[in-house]
């Protein structure tokens, strides 16, 4: 099973490229039928995992996937579930 990796480290302080990039592995595993994604914000303060997720529950990026999952072992990262 392939997946999509998001490392958004490098774009920590440019909003428009993150989202940009969000919205790129977003389409292209909606594209590709590929599940799950991994988004990796960083632990930081937690402003950019905060703000990955205001961006997953915007309405119609949320009707494309089916669930997210916080890892509990590391709070750097979030997957992104679809279900095709």
């Amino acid at each position: 099973m392939s997946k999509i990796v998001l490392d958004l480290h490098d774009f920590y302080n440019n909003g428009a490229m993150i989202d940009r990039e969000l919205q790129r592995v977003i389409s292209e595993a909606v594209k590709k039928r590929i599940t799950p994604v991994e988004i990796i914000p960083g632990k930081g303060s937690g402003q950019l995992k905060k703000k990955v997720l205001r961006f997953l529950a915007e309405p119609e990026i949320r009707k494309l996937y089916h669930r997210i999952e916080k890892d509990d072992k590391n709070f750097g990262r979030i997957f992104v579930h679809f279900k095709f």
